[in-house]
């Protein structure tokens, strides 16, 4: 069965890790009642990814609660508040209790009967009855004052904030030693709540029939429900329920979930009908011989399988006749040799850092993780900061990780274009390694990408030579390749290497009168023509061949003597293999001895990457192009390029020390052309500049406070105004508050330049999907 080449072959090489030992049971044991220890893999798969914004690490990750109130009151003004209120209250009830306030029974007078009273205007209680309702009424009383204070003083904010907002054990010793305090007060009759209580009831309630053993039973009945009314508020106050939970009894253990409801047993195989490779796959996860990256790269082959009957019996043999190592890497590996960043492979993302967690970020973004996945780098990444920002360190290399792991799960494919020497994985990390200028390497590039045509070919290789140059036109440049190169492919039927070609550009006689000849020994006049026309171009003004000449020079040098091989014989590798493989490349360039030749193989590589991706017909696999170092390689029509590739599934990251590295009539088009931007600590103001125009402005709500010192001419306000500012230590003003929406920029430049701290960077994200992030500040050491 055809399977693209994806998951075919397999490796012995040493080194590859090894396949479980024995085959896999032909029954498995029934699922025990009791569940065993999740493995690591298992508890990973598990863990919950709720649905987040561009640019938020999933992976457990928490949504931020509602924003408190901004107009918080301060823990000194609420417990000021609150003891002076509680002082006041104890005030008023004892002046109350002492008979210190007067006509305080005229309101009882007013609708009892007047023979209960003694007379006079302060005449008491005469009768049993008046005394009884004299309770109750300083009951009732005493009620109304606890909560008048209560809410005067705003006790339930102090107990929410110094109680309720405490860890256990904490919250229920205070909440207990309250509960006493109010038991105690009770109980002694300094608190009226029994006799009022107890006044209320009915007689032939408390005399209990005549029983005295009922009465004592319903008296104590009585007792002990105002004990559990008085007790109830203060259990809730302090979670004691909760508090008993945390020394939970051995219970028994949960039955497993349902099958649809576990991830670790592959619902979507079980859905299928296909039960057994479902227990096969499932003993694999809990048995810990799958990883993470085993089971992301199982399910991508499940998912490329679709619903063809073929493709699925050829995924379930495969899946029984080698378990976890199913669909390995054409490598045969299962992993990279290392990993230095925080992946998580089921959402596709890589965690770079953390939002900070205040301002300017919004406030529900604050202090959640911060990642990349294919959504957002298939809009291309621009990332601009000085040498020694961290942009390898931090940005490239977790990027090269995830992509690289992502490959060996047959998701993508990748190329890394850096200097040699420069620490993104190590070699054995990738399928393809082409040093450039080593001549130790294994593998060649090819100069022309595979391309047939010749007018295909030229037009990638005129645009790395001279597209970064405004004197040369690329169209006539071109076309001046293509009429050297043509002629050559038709008599010899492969493209001229790099001594051939700049012997044609620099229009050595000796080599067009032999391409000549040999064009009219074979017959191809209309080669012929176009050679002979390019002949009498040679040395006008207008001539592009020059410029070709100059920059194909530094390619024809020693240390490039066996590279750019176009013999027959000859197998360099071309970016077109990207379209149908999960491959990982790494291109090292040899900038130290060679830094414009390397600029140049810069441009070609991105440029036959352009080409390649638009070009395929199966635009299944992500395909990305990691540029760390992208100083002169973009050029007009690589910009271009660039803007179209998203719909073709892949992406370009690029790093740049300073926008000015590109030409400046291509500052606006690049930063538009991709749809992430990322600007490090230190970028200057003219680099900050232009990001605060790509990233335009925003309406933003300000408030504006003029306070005013209020004087006061009486003694007594003077006396409360000097009482409330040693109380509250502020003195009493009056505040006009004006709020208006104004419209800002999101970033300013100087707050880029200067605001931004070392570690971290500003990071606006765009998805293929459309959605967006707003540039935010991410601490990338997190």
């Amino acid at each position: 069965m055809n399977t693209g080449d994806r998951h075919d072959a397999r490796s012995t090489r040493a080194g590859a890790v090894p396949r479980p030992a024995g085959p896999p049971p032909a029954h498995l044991p029934p699922v025990p009642s009791a569940a065993p220890p999740l493995s690591r893999t298992e508890d990973w798969l598990t863990t919950s990814r709720p649905d987040a914004g561009p640019g938020i690490w999933r992976y457990a990750h928490v949504p931020r609660p509602e924003r408190p109130e901004q107009d918080v009151v301060s823990d000194r003004s609420l417990l000021v508040g609150a003891v002076i209120s509680l002082l006041t209250g104890l005030l008023i009830w004892s002046l109350w209790w002492n008979n210190y306030i007067p006509y305080w029974l005229v309101p009882m007078k007013l609708v009892t009967p007047s023979e209960w009273w003694n007379p006079g205007m302060y005449g008491g209680p005469r009768t049993p009855d008046a005394y009884e309702g004299v309770a109750v009424y300083t009951g009732l009383f005493g009620a109304a004052l606890v909560y008048w204070f209560g809410r005067l003083g705003n006790w339930a904010e102090v107990f929410r904030r110094f109680v309720r907002s405490r860890e256990q054990p904490f919250r229920a010793l205070a909440a207990a030693a309250l509960a006493a305090l109010v038991q105690v007060l009770t109980w002694t009759g300094t608190l009226p709540v029994v006799d009022p209580v107890m006044i209320l009831l009915p007689d032939a309630w408390l005399g209990g029939g005549g029983n005295r053993y009922v009465a004592a039973l319903v008296v104590y009945a009585v007792y002990a429900l105002i004990v559990l009314a008085l007790l109830y508020p203060f259990a809730r106050m302090g979670d004691w329920a909760g508090a008993l939970r945390r020394r939970p009894a051995p219970s028994a253990p949960a039955a497993p979930a349902h099958p649809a409801a576990d991830p670790a047993r592959w619902p979507e195989l079980r859905a299928a009908g296909e039960r057994e490779a479902a227990d096969l796959l499932t003993a694999e996860v809990r048995g810990g011989r799958m990883g993470d990256l085993d089971l992301v790269r199982i399910r991508q082959a499940w998912d490329t399988a679709g619903d063809d009957p073929e493709r699925r019996a050829f995924f379930t043999a495969t899946v029984l006749r080698d378990g976890a190592e199913a669909f390995t890497h054409p490598s045969g590996a299962r992993d990279l040799p290392r990993r230095t960043a925080t992946h998580d492979l089921l959402a596709g993302q890589v965690r770079i850092g953390a939002y900070v967690d205040d301002e300017p970020n919004p406030y529900q973004r604050r202090g959640a993780g911060t990642a990349l996945e294919p959504a957002a780098l298939g809009t291309s990444l621009l990332a601009v900061g000085p040498p020694g920002a961290g942009k390898t360190q931090r940005l490239t290399a977790p990027v090269v990780e995830s992509l690289a792991l992502q490959a060996l799960a047959g998701k993508c494919s990748v190329i890394v274009v850096c200097a040699a020497g420069t620490d993104l994985l190590g070699d054995e990390a990738y399928d393809v390694v082409v040093k450039l200028g080593d001549r130790g390497s294994v593998h060649d590039l090819d100069l022309y990408g595979t391309a047939t045509d010749a007018e295909a070919a030229s037009t990638v290789l005129a645009e790395a030579l001279v597209g970064d140059l405004d004197t040369v036109d690329t169209g006539r440049a071109a076309t001046a390749l293509a009429q050297l190169v043509g002629p050559y492919h038709a008599v010899h039927g492969c493209f001229p290497a790099v001594p051939e070609l700049y012997e044609l550009l620099r229009a050595d006689p000796a080599a067009l009168q032999r391409l000549a000849a040999e064009l009219d020994a074979a017959g191809a006049d209309a080669m012929l023509r176009d050679l002979s026309s390019r002949v009498r171009q040679m040395g006008t003004a207008s001539d592009p061949c020059p410029a070709l000449a100059d920059r194909l020079a530094l390619l024809d040098r020693p240390a490039f003597t066996d590279f750019f091989d176009t013999s027959a014989t000859a197998r360099p590798f071309s970016l077109r293999a990207l379209q149908h493989h999960p491959m990982r490349v790494r291109v090292e360039l040899p900038e130290r001895g060679h830094a414009e030749a390397s600029r140049l193989l810069a441009r070609l590589v991105l440029a036959q990457f352009l080409v390649a991706v638009t070009a395929r017909t199966d635009r299944s696999l992500f395909s990305c192009l990691v540029l760390d170092d992208a100083t002169a390689t973009l050029t007009a029509e690589t910009v271009r390029g660039i803007s179209r590739i998203r719909s073709a599934n892949a992406g370009v990251v690029l790093n740049l020390r300073t926008v000015d590295d590109v030409p400046e009539a291509l500052h606006i088009p690049l930063l538009g052309a991709v749809g992430c931007h990322m600007a490090f600590s230190g970028v200057t103001t003219w680099d900050g500049r232009r990001f605060t125009e790509a990233w335009g402005t925003e309406w933003v709500e300000t408030t504006e406070v003029a306070q005013h010192t209020v004087f006061a001419n009486q003694p007594l306000t003077r006396a409360i105004h000097w009482l409330r500012k040693l109380v509250t230590g502020k003195a009493v003003v009056t505040s006009a508050v004006t709020v208006r929406k104004v419209e800002r920029e999101r970033w300013s430049a100087s707050e880029l330049a200067r605001g931004v701290p070392a570690g971290h960077a500003v990071l606006s994200l765009t998805t293929v999907h459309g959605e967006h992030a707003p540039p935010l500040l991410v601490d990338l050491r997190g």
